[in-house]
């Protein structure tokens, strides 16, 4: 009994696909999460512990 081998030249176009769309996806994600209230508080209590821990604010 002889099988024939699979074809598998289109997954690692799928491959590419689904990862393009995930890193976009946590782009937006990020980009919707910095950019409001929250991001506003998250990077101004971010900056304000390192100039504390550079002894300088």
């Amino acid at each position: 009994m002889t099988t024939t081998p699979r074809d598998d030249r289109g997954i690692t176009t799928a491959e590419y696909a689904v990862g393009t769309a995930a890193g976009a996806g946590f782009a937006g994600l990020l980009y919707k999460l910095l950019t409001g209230s929250f991001g506003d508080r998250l990077l101004g209590r971010l900056f304000d512990h390192v100039m504390s821990l550079l002894g300088i604010g």
